[in-house]
């Protein structure tokens, strides 16, 4: 096997491919690398808040007037009521504007949803992603069976089956990291954060890419009792 080239490779891709095999996520052994502090350093630049801009009031207002035809979805402010529809409210609005794009470009597959962006210019997009950015979200609760498990997994991974921490990424809290495209997850819909994970596990969703397909490896890796248990403690994190 020949040695990967690291020139323009960007910071999220580096982070993740050294965890990975820092947890023997690949099977390249000179590499591995088992040291706790190695572990623990990488995790902290992961998790580094990136420092983001405001959303741009005027992009907030086109968008809020474009998003009228999302509002039966994905709620007048974001706020879906329907599990099986992510809420979008306070999401970091580069990575909702990439979502978006997503659709378009076939990174994801959703029949609904590729007809709804199948208009939209770069602008929308971007004025989209900003005017949910300025939304507040409602926070949800965890379902107490399964929380224990899911904190277990959320903030220690399944060593077992070389899977991170989750608030590697995404943080404590779930607030994610918008310079590093790691989305808001804190009070997402467990339903859609399941379905979510399977898609990526079934190589169905590849809107990863950028970050050398973490999710996809990750995702498949898991159970789905493991997958609904930490998407029911992401879903009330607050």
């Amino acid at each position: 096997m020949g040695k990967p080239a690291l020139e323009g490779a960007s910071d999220t891709s580096l982070v993740y491919n050294l965890r990975a095999y820092v947890n023997d996520l690949t099977s390249w052994k000179p590499m591995r690398i088992r040291s706790y502090f190695a572990v623990a350093a990488l995790s902290a630049f992961a998790v580094t808040p990136g420092v983001a801009q405001a959303p741009d009031p005027e992009a907030v207002e086109a968008g809020r007037a474009k998003s009228i035809t999302c509002a039966a979805c994905h709620g007048a402010d974001g706020n879906s009521i329907n599990p099986e529809w992510p809420s979008l409210a306070g999401q970091h609005a580069d990575y909702t504007t990439k979502q978006i794009a997503a659709y378009k470009n076939g990174d994801r597959n959703n029949v609904l949803m590729a007809g709804m962006v199948l208009t939209l210019t770069d602008e929308d997009m971007a004025n989209l992603g900003a005017f949910y950015e300025a939304q507040t979200p409602i926070l949800r609760t965890a379902p107490p069976e399964t929380v224990d498990q899911g904190e277990r997994i959320y903030r220690g991974g399944i060593p077992e089956a070389g899977v991170p921490a989750c608030a590697a990424c995404h943080g404590p809290g779930g607030k994610g990291n918008p310079m590093a495209d790691y989305p808001v997850i804190r009070g997402q819909h467990a339903t859609y954060l399941v379905a979510t994970l399977k898609e990526y596990a079934a190589g169905t969703r590849m809107s990863d890419k950028r970050q050398s397909q973490m999710m996809r490896n990750i995702a498949s890796a898991m159970t789905e009792e493991q997958m609904r248990a930490v998407a029911g403690y992401m879903q009330g994190l607050r």
